[in-house]
């Protein structure tokens, strides 16, 4: 299919006699058969993997430049749906639709993101601010899983940029690991554990979503910007996605299918066969590591390094265990302690519990308090 790289089961077949999946052997793979950022059988810039240079936080600088987005008005669509009685949640925006509808204005944004801002891509695909929803962010997975661009030549026009900036290789390499490597991968998840890999829940977590999901009205700031920002916009960066809302999620034991729902439901370009695999594998560890070889869990430290969410949040960073104090700092704890028969023999996650240990009984005992207030008072955080 001129729509993705590989056929269906090319991952499965590729992964059958490896003892573990990992999406960075694929990733080699495929860069290798498709001469993607290759010259000679060699990677492009000397690494195959530019992953530490791409986490840099945003504090106003550089300034993203704005795509041009078509505007479409929908008003009379959205009169029909709220005639058939249709239930809806977030904001339709009916009367500026801020997506493209074609080819065409596809190609639109693509031209824009490459001109604009590709070159800072990399450095802040990770950043998160108030300040701004996009960043330097493409906005193509929609005109991408609508099948309106192909990723091949999503790839070449982005990687034609370093004929112009041959120094811009850790953005670009960023980018084609994200469209090349996690998007083929995905789907070879999906394809490879369906129709089952839908029930997984490794856990057992069974807590429901709190009903600030719907509004976006609690007061931890990350969690709040993030999700109004997805109830208007249909978009969240995949950073806000897994380390604000996937994060807590996990976190806090809510049911990883009502979580999986969720997402499908609110974010525009969320088909079941990259959504799934995101949430349940990579989100919320439900598949118990098949996809991802740790949970992607972590304290309020990551999100303030991350991100100016922190400031001005009516939760403190400074406060522990108590009603004051960050609920994602509790909770982060409280995951490692009570599931720990999970995560001893994983090399990935011994840092994280040489730090548990650390702690003194008597702290642990008041996170494993705090954390139960916490989940049972989850409605009104």
């Amino acid at each position: 299919s001129e729509h993705f790289y590989e056929e269906r089961g090319a991952l499965a077949f590729f992964m059958e006699e490896k003892k573990s999946w990992k999406m960075e052997n694929w990733y080699r793979h495929l860069r290798l058969k498709h001469d993607v950022l290759m010259s000679e059988s060699k990677p492009v810039g000397g690494a195959w993997n530019f992953d530490k240079e791409n986490r840099k936080n945003w504090r106003g600088e550089p300034t993203p430049n704005s795509l041009r987005r078509p505007k479409h008005d929908h008003t009379k669509l959205w009169g029909e749906i709220v005639e058939s009685g249709i239930t809806t949640f977030g904001n339709p925006t009916s009367e500026a639709f801020q997506w493209p509808l074609s080819r065409e204005e596809s190609l639109v944004m693509l031209k824009d993101f490459c001109s604009a801002n590709i070159r800072f891509f990399g450095d802040y695909q990770d950043a998160m601010s108030v300040k701004h929803q996009t960043l330097f962010h493409s906005l193509l997975s929609f005109s991408l899983n609508l099948k309106m661009i192909s990723p091949q030549e999503v790839i070449n026009t982005v990687v034609q940029e370093l004929v112009e900036d041959r120094e811009n290789i850790a953005s670009i390499e960023g980018f084609v690991r994200q469209v090349l490597g996690w998007r083929e991968y995905i789907r070879g998840i999906y394809w490879a554990k369906m129709p089952d890999y839908l029930k997984s829940n490794h856990f057992l977590f069974g807590r429901e979503l709190p009903g600030w999901f719907w509004t976006g009205d609690v007061g931890m700031n990350c969690l709040s910007t993030t999700i109004k920002q997805s109830l208007n916009t249909a978009y969240a960066h995949h950073i806000q996605r897994l380390m604000i809302v996937g994060n807590f999620s996990l976190l806090a034991g809510l049911n990883p299918h009502d979580v999986h729902h969720w997402y499908l439901g609110i974010y525009i370009d969320a088909l079941e066969w990259v959504e799934a695999p995101n949430t349940i594998g990579m989100s919320q560890y439900a598949d118990g590591g098949v996809l991802a070889t740790k949970p992607y869990v972590s304290s309020s430290a990551y999100i303030n390094r991350m991100s100016d969410y922190c400031k001005g949040c009516q939760y403190s960073r400074k406060e522990k265990h108590n009603t004051k104090s960050c609920p994602f700092d509790t909770l982060y704890w409280d995951f490692l302690s009570s599931q720990r028969r999970f995560f001893d023999k994983n090399p990935r996650m011994a840092m994280m519990l040489k730090n548990l240990d650390r702690k003194s009984d008597e702290e642990k005992s008041l996170i494993a308090n705090h954390a139960k207030v916490l989940r049972e008072g989850i409605e009104e955080l």
